[in-house]
């Protein structure tokens, strides 16, 4: 497990009471290191799992308070982005992956964590239908090109526990972007559940709009609000001088959107865990 050691975060001892995280990890996943950092400075002791471990010991996911699915290229991204690791958690992971959501696990899955829960079934969700259907898609970008530059992004109300209370305006509103294929696409009756129920949790801005995703899209959560799907990495936004120009920002107060949004679901099972005792 890794210790953060960093000014502000707490000494050893202090760590038994922090929510813990569990980050997946397996070949061609590249941001495992930025999530358990992130949900560290969030106020969790975080750990990253590489597959073949988990693959033994599917239950160890019951241990955890969060989870994340990191982004990356898992497995190249061969036949499509996420698929093949996608269908490696199909069974017993993926069953674990379900019954720590119905416990009120957060889990937060950016880029190629988006692409692997997309095909996995975990979203949009409910999961279970009958029969099985494809709800969402994350194609390839408009233009045919790989995407890799910040992005201006609003945070409209919705359900998402990861987003609650998140407001960033001006030049602190965007988050950073790397996908060949982030084009969120989903069938009309999809996109007007999404609508409604709020399950619309990032949106890019209308004049930046990276890959041509059906109604801005740019993440989604699921029916309970845990889980959240997103195609920007907010891991890689979690101290001001991540910001491409932070030398010019007029204000750098307070926390960063990305960290903002991590703290959100600490806080989250913080008080989830209060409420238990």
């Amino acid at each position: 497990m890794t210790i953060a050691t960093h000014r502000g975060m707490p000494y050893a001892a202090d760590m038994a009471a922090r929510p813990k995280a569990f980050i997946l990890t397996a070949a061609g996943i590249n941001c495992d290191r930025e999530l358990v950092e992130a949900f560290e400075l969030a106020g969790a002791n975080a750990v990253s799992v590489h597959l073949t471990t988990l693959l033994q010991d599917p239950d160890m996911i019951d241990e955890f308070d969060l989870v994340g699915l990191p982004g990356g290229f898992s497995y190249g991204d061969a036949v499509a982005a996420g698929r093949i690791l996608a269908t490696m958690l199909s069974g017993p992971i993926i069953d674990r992956l379900r019954a720590a959501i119905d416990r009120g696990v957060p889990m937060i899955a950016p880029c190629n964590g988006f692409q692997i829960a997309v095909q996995a079934g975990l979203l949009p969700g409910p999961w279970g239908q009958t029969p099985a259907r494809t709800e969402a898609a994350l194609l390839e970008n408009d233009g045919a090109r790989f995407v890799d530059r910040w992005v201006r992004v609003a945070y409209p109300q919705s359900r998402c526990v990861w987003t609650q209370g998140l407001r960033a305006e001006g030049a602190t509103a965007v988050l950073p972007i790397a996908h060949g294929e982030g084009r969120f696409h989903a069938p009309d009756e999809t996109m007007q559940e999404l609508e409604q129920n709020g399950r619309i949790a990032v949106r890019y801005a209308a004049d930046d709009d990276p890959n041509g995703s059906r109604g801005r899209v740019a993440g989604i959560c699921d029916h309970t609000g845990l889980v959240l799907g997103l195609m920007p990495h907010p891991e890689r936004y979690v101290r001001w001088t991540q910001h491409p120009s932070w030398t010019r920002l007029d204000a750098q107060q307070g926390e960063t959107p990305g960290l903002q949004m991590f703290r959100a679901a600490v806080a989250h099972v913080q008080a989830a865990q209060v409420s238990a005792t």
